[in-house]
């Protein structure tokens, strides 16, 4: 093949960041490989970047606006397009007010620069305060205790996993997702060499993980039952003196009010409640007090349960009172070259939570958005402010979220809804109309986010690698049109002036930062390990660290009732706990229209304990009936010992076989979607995020 040429570009379909090399011909993909003079990632790839190829040619993928009609969809133009979502949108804020008009940014609008640059006037342009995202179905517990206990709620602590000596991960799966909210490409290698150096890590988890496997230990722990874990660690190191202040001790607000509230949970009242021993909990907190360094990383599995704030908040304190926080092998902040956190210095924008409620279930307001556990109850309940049209943008709540299927229900309900999207699926089957943008390959990229959550700082900028056609317009072009229409303020950037303009004005400007310098440099620019930063980064009004917020104190006591509880009270029929669970060749909801990741044996699957299966008299792949008070699915089973007993895992992301969908998915291989399980009425209440781990079920026979 002639004139082939190469292009290097991140990765945009996970937080990993990773480089990648694309040898190209013309719009002929010949490989894909991982960039081995990445600056961040070292070489280092795993199957979702080989697919990026299936995505630009998918005869799925929608590249022109789409109509719902009696008839089916058809085709119509962007100014046709346009017009009718606009007028449609005015006019029924002008016949019901602003708040009818709801909006939901998916998950991938954080991997896309252009989406994150204009997606935000375009919602702002829309007055409404019925605003929610993916945001609260995941990691809003992260945010608020950084809002918090630093004074902003993107000044998130990364694990400084390149030169910890002893690491432990609570309710995470890094070595499968190279790290959410924490963004490390190759995790297995960098967890393998903290053993190298003489150091270890240990996983908690109600799942023996695939870094479980390679850990140094594994303990179980029953789902929902972290905090009480977190706090009797704490309690340990308290109780045996091995708390060390060391540097932060005059920047620390309220260091004895933790010591006070530990004494509640001593190892010994709450070890038959989480499922771990006395001796094994005692340990642990001897062998992270003690470490040269040390840190403690939770995730999904903590955050996404009815205590995760407290969870995260606790994650904290752990690293605080042991002296491993804003330290070279604890944990860290970063200092990006498009610092988002430190622009708060002139914007004044560093968070908010609480400012008002949720309409009908009086749920808080986080930055400007409601829970997306309550949108199904606004659009469905009837008065002042109900959502009567729906803006969906790069995302499949129905999937994705709380009672999937009574969203769906919901949205049917809508006098309009216009999706942002580029496929047909469970979510925008309902859209009147769909605005389809380019994607991957199509696009120039800085990585806005992850940069912000990265174990190093690195900076490195994508461009365009095929050119888009003329009927095809990038999601920014989209979101500048729909703003201007809708009486917005006019931005008449591109997403690479404002980026420029960005890396000029940041941290690094010293370095010579611009786009033109991160072009001539495709591998990116290594800015350096993380360094200590505090207390000049904290945006607390005192410039101190506040351990204990009153809200999280507050909240102990609802964790007090719910631990009388559960050593009293029994589920009855519902006597197993449900987790969900990630594969390293799918991505949330996203990817499942690409062949080469789905191929293979079925993995969408009941993770069952062997001991389990035999007292049901159930046989490996055979079908079962999981419920729960909410709904029910029909699933087979695969028998495997790495599930704790009483626990039981399905998938995330999987489902896609609702009538209307276009995607190839839903014909083979479809799933099902664990959202049909998980109840929007059970939800952290302290900060609205959803509730997954640990759904209560049933599981029977299918007769």
């Amino acid at each position: 093949m002639e004139n082939i040429k190469t292009h290097f570009r991140t990765c945009n379909l996970c937080e990993a960041m990773c480089g990648l090399e694309i040898k190209y011909s013309e719009t002929n993909i010949i490989s894909i490989k991982g960039d081995k003079k990445d600056m961040f990632s070292r070489g280092h790839i795993c199957p979702k970047a080989v697919a990026l190829q299936d995505l630009y040619h998918d005869k799925d993928r929608l590249k022109t606006p789409v109509k719902r009609t009696t008839n089916g969809w058809k085709n119509i133009s962007w100014e046709e397009a346009f017009d009718e979502v606009v007028n449609r949108l005015l006019s029924i804020q002008k016949k019901y007010g602003n708040d009818a008009v709801g909006s939901y940014q998916g998950n991938p609008n954080v991997h896309n620069s252009g989406m994150m640059l204009f997606g935000t006037p375009f919602i702002k342009s829309l007055n409404s305060k019925q605003k929610y995202s993916a945001t609260s179905v995941d990691q809003l517990p992260h945010h608020i205790s950084s809002l918090k206990m630093f004074g902003h709620h993107m000044l998130i602590p990364i694990p400084d996993i390149d030169h910890t000596s002893f690491m432990l991960i609570i309710g995470g799966n890094p070595v499968v997702s190279n790290g959410s909210l924490m963004t490390a490409p190759d995790f297995a290698n960098r967890l393998k060499a903290i053993q190298k150096r003489g150091g270890e890590f240990v996983v908690v988890d109600p799942r023996f993980t695939e870094t479980a496997k390679i850990a140094n230990q594994h303990l179980f722990i029953k789902p929902g039952k972290d905090a009480l874990f977190l706090l009797a660690l704490i309690h340990v190191i308290f109780e045996e003196k091995l708390t060390k202040k060391a540097h932060l001790e005059s920047h620390i607000n309220n260091w004895k009010v933790i010591k006070n509230l530990s004494t509640n949970f001593s190892p010994e009242k709450i070890a038959e409640t989480i499922g771990i021993p006395t001796d094994e909990i005692k340990k642990l907190a001897r062998k992270f007090a003690l470490a040269k360094t040390a840190v403690c990383y939770g995730r999904l599995g903590v955050s996404t349960h009815e205590f995760g704030g407290v969870c995260l908040w606790l994650v904290n304190v752990l690293n605080i009172i042991t002296d491993n926080f804003d330290k070279k092998g604890g944990a860290m902040f970063t200092l990006p070259a498009i610092d988002l956190v430190g622009m708060a210095t002139v914007t004044g924008k560093t968070g908010n939570f609480d400012r008002y409620k949720s309409r009908v279930r009086n749920l808080p307001e986080y930055s400007g958005e409601l829970p997306v556990a309550t949108l199904a109850d606004e659009i469905c309940t009837e008065g002042k402010g109900q959502i009567k049209a729906m803006v969906t943008i790069a995302g499949n709540p129905v999937l994705s979220t709380p009672n999937g299927k009574h969203l769906a229900i919901a949205l049917e309900q809508l006098e309009f809804m216009v999706a942002i999207d580029i496929y047909i699926n469970e979510t925008t089957q309902y859209a009147d109309i769909i605005l389809p943008s380019t994607t991957g390959l199509e696009t120039s990229h800085y990585d806005l986010a992850f940069h912000q959550l990265a174990v190093r700082n690195t900076s490195k900028y994508s461009e365009i690698l095929f050119d888009k056609n003329q009927d095809q317009k990038h999601d920014w072009e989209i979101f500048k049109e729909l703003t201007n229409r809708m009486g917005g303020k006019d931005n008449p950037a591109t997403p690479e002036i404002m980026i420029d303009y960005m890396l000029q004005k940041g941290p690094y400007k010293d370095k010579g930062l611009s786009v033109k310098k991160l072009k001539e440099n495709p591998h990116g620019i290594d800015l350096g390990e993380l360094k200590s930063c505090l207390p000049e980064r904290l945006f607390t009004k005192d410039k101190k660290i506040e351990l204990a917020p009153v809200e999280f104190v507050q909240d102990l006591n609802r964790l007090k009732n719910q631990l009388a509880e559960w050593k009293n009270n029994s589920n009855g029929a519902y006597n197993f706990s449900l987790i969900g669970r990630r594969h390293l060749r799918s991505n949330n909801s996203w990817m499942h229209n690409v062949t080469r990741l789905i191929k293979g044996k079925e993995r969408c699957t009941l993770l069952i304990n062997p001991e389990d299966a035999k007292i049901l008299n159930i046989i490996n792949q055979q079908n079962v009936t999981v419920s729960s008070k909410v709904g029910s699915l029909k699933i087979p089973i695969e028998i495997s010992s790495e599930m704790m007993e009483g626990v039981v895992s399905i998938p995330h992301g999987w489902g896609h076989n609702y009538n209307g969908s276009s995607m190839r998915i839903a014909k083979k291989n479809a799933g099902v979607s664990i959202n049909d399980l998980t109840d929007p009425n059970k939800i952290d209440f302290l900060t609205g995020n959803a509730n997954f781990s640990g759904t209560k079920v049933k599981i029977e026979r299918v007769k």
